[in-house]
């Protein structure tokens, strides 16, 4: 009921472009955080489906497409850059007049949430990382230079469909009976956008890479670090590097589990994350 009366999904032309966002008001948690999700790579909104039910018994919920995933818009002029997300992610929940938020960034979206926090010292209290992304390095040269040769952007898209949403799935979860049609269809639907794949392109070309061991150790924001031990796409030890140079830092390790977390164990991340913000 909380989600079909509360819900406002829109847009705001942010940057130059319509970014997509679901807001989930919760009216009685005036005195609690506001929490802000933010999804991985060639992922969207839909992969916390199963979490945002959880999170709007207790808290006002803000959940973001960065572009060009989910339903936001698919530009190639767009600077496709972990920092220009993070500074997209801090001016639209100024415009919605949110203060305070606590960010769970999965994958991709944890290195947008830590980027976030250093922007406006205390507007994010605390960070809560999925299977967070780590050390890993801009795109080598050769790679930039080849994409702008024609059609490299239709190379993208036969690499992409390789293995099928089935496939990419399989290698995300531990468990290959969470996958089903729903499942698959809710992945694949931002890719019948064509626009898509030219933006990938420029993300190829603007993505910087990944905070550096110095950058992390200037990160003091409170985070708790959850990881699936049979993560095959982010392993577990970029988890342990993470935590060893977050300053405050904790990890939490799930067994017989992957990559999808907000997916494979909801009910579990949400009483870590009461534990953690009741602290």
């Amino acid at each position: 009921m909380l989600l079909a009366q509360n819900l406002k999904e829109n847009t705001e032309k942010i940057k130059g472009i319509d970014i997509h966002y679901e807001y989930y008001r919760n009216e009685e948690a005036v005195d609690r955080p506001v929490i802000t999700l933010l999804h991985g790579f060639l992922s969207s909104s839909f992969s916390f489906r199963r979490l945002i039910p959880l999170l709007t018994k207790a808290y006002t919920v803000v959940a973001i497409d960065l572009p060009p995933f989910g339903k936001s818009e698919k530009s190639h002029h767009f600077v496709h850059s972990y920092q220009n997300y993070a500074e997209v992610v801090v001016e639209l929940l100024e415009r919605l007049s949110i203060e305070n938020t606590v960010m769970i960034g999965h994958s991709m979206g944890g290195q947008v949430a830590m980027r976030a926090s250093a922007l406006k010292e205390g507007f994010v209290s605390k960070n809560i990382l999925l299977c967070s992304s780590g050390y890993l390095e801009k795109a080598k040269q050769s790679l930039v230079y080849t994409s702008y040769l024609p059609f490299f952007s239709v190379y993208l898209k036969r690499w992409l469909y390789r293995k099928g949403v089935r496939g990419n799935l399989l290698n995300c979860v531990y468990d290959p009976a969470l996958i089903d049609e729903e499942m698959m269809d809710g992945y694949i639907q931002p890719f019948f956008n064509e626009g898509i794949f030219r933006s990938l392109v420029r993300m190829i070309r603007d993505r910087e890479g990944d905070l550096s061991e110095a950058e992390l150790k200037q990160i003091h924001t409170p985070s708790l670090l959850i990881w699936g031990e049979n993560d095959r796409v982010v392993p577990l030890k970029i988890g342990k590097r993470l935590s060893s140079d977050l300053p405050n830092a904790e990890l939490i390790v799930y067994k017989k589990t992957g990559h999808l977390l907000p997916e494979e164990r909801p009910v579990s991340i949400m009483k870590d994350i009461e534990q953690f913000l009741t602290r």
